[in-house]
């Protein structure tokens, strides 16, 4: 018998900085970090700030998936 999936779900966070007006940006791309998320206490989409290389500085990543 399989076991249940339980409640930790693993999500995918992606920068919303990728507007064309950021003048201090390092390289082009987006950038992603994965984590992990109870789906019974959180149900909806999480919004963290975190630092983003790309735009070398601190920015909200939303989940994407």
């Amino acid at each position: 018998m399989g076991k249940n999936k339980g409640a930790r779900i693993n999500i995918t966070l992606e920068c919303v900085c990728k507007s064309p007006k950021n003048i201090n940006k390092r390289k082009n791309g987006i950038f992603r970090y994965t984590t992990s998320k109870n789906r019974r206490n959180t149900p909806n989409r999480l919004e963290l700030n975190k630092f983003c290389p790309n735009c070398n500085c601190h920015s909200t990543f939303k989940e994407i998936k």
